[in-house]
């Protein structure tokens, strides 16, 4: 199933993550290792934040989606499900 995973990281958390020289590289990595489909980064509330989405096969994957967020960038997590129109329209008809 499609997910969107949301990751809003407080400002003195996100301040220390980007003045890591590895961040951009650990960022890359973990994109791939939840082999998102795309990745957006925005600014909600004053705090960085980043959307991801992925496909999540069973809900067992959602700790390993959401652990290096809470734990390496102190980040709030939300996983929303989400379709694209076809699934939309097949779900109508």
């Amino acid at each position: 199933m499609r997910f969107l995973v949301r990751a809003q990281i407080p400002t003195d958390a996100g301040n220390k993550m980007v003045k890591n020289p590895k961040f951009l590289e650990e960022l890359d990595a973990y994109i791939k290792k939840v082999k998102a489909e795309a990745a957006y980064f925005f600014e909600a509330g004053g705090d960085r934040t980043f959307v991801f989405i992925v496909n999540l096969e069973s809900a067992d994957m959602i700790p390993a989606t959401a652990e290096p967020l809470f734990q390496d960038m102190g980040a709030k997590v939300e996983f929303h499900p989400v379709m694209l129109f076809e699934d939309l329209k097949k779900a109508l008809q």
